[in-house]
Parts: structure tokens; C-alpha cells; sequence
């Protein structure tokens, strides 16, 4: 848990352009304590989780499992990425099936395999 939780505040940290600080300045937890967090030395407890959590924009549950909305817009990304890196190259046959597999829940996914 402690791993998935290290890394989703990090990644999390890094998507909304916050520093440690910040985040320390917007839950009121000590920059000291959100360095262990970030690092892995320690797990938030309850109140703190939650703290963090709002400040970015997601909930504990989420924090804690990874299951995240932050997840569906890395997706986004990456599929924006793969589109402007190949569009000149796929014909518009590919491009529409593309466009298809991403208005298919679970489009993403597929589209990383």
C-alpha cells in the first residue's frame, strides 16, 4: 500500500505542477512530514490522507487504491500523444478506428497492448 500510495501522491504531485511545499502550504501538514510520505518512510494516517487527498483534487480511496480520474486523463494523454505522433503515417481508416476504440469504455487500454 505504502508504494502504490508514494507513488500516486508523486505522480499526482507532478501532473498539477506542485511541489512539496505547496502541498505542505495547502494541508497544513509539515513540509518534513510530506517528504516521508513522498519518499515512502511513512503512511498518512486518516485526517492527513484525507488533507492531501483534497488538496489533490481526488479522494483517499483513491490515494490509496490508485483507481484515480487522474488515471483516465494520463490516458488521455497518451492516446493525444500516439495520435500526433502517427497521425500523418495512419490512414484514415486506422485514425477513425482510433477515434472508435476511444469512445469505447475501456478504449485506452486497449490501445496501450
Amino acid at each position: 500500500m505504502a508504494r502504490t500510495l508514494t507513488y500516486r501522491i508523486k505522480e499526482m504531485l507532478m501532473q498539477k505542477e506542485l511541489t512539496q511545499k505547496e502541498l505542505s502550504e495547502m494541508t497544513g501538514i509539515t513540509e518534513s512530514a510530506i517528504s516521508h510520505y513522498v519518499k515512502g518512510d511513512r503512511v498518512p494516517r486518516g485526517a492527513n490522507l484525507v488533507k492531501i487527498a483534497k488538496a489533490l483534487g481526488t479522494t483517499a480511496d483513491d490515494l490509496l487504491s490508485g483507481d484515480c480520474e487522474m488515471d483516465k486523463e494520463r490516458d488521455l494523454v497518451f492516446a493525444k500523444s500516439l495520435i500526433a505522433r502517427n497521425a500523418s503515417e495512419m490512414s484514415m481508416e486506422e485514425k477513425m478506428e482510433f477515434v472508435r476504440l476511444l469512445m469505447d469504455e475501456g478504449g485506452a487500454d486497449e490501445i496501450k497492448k
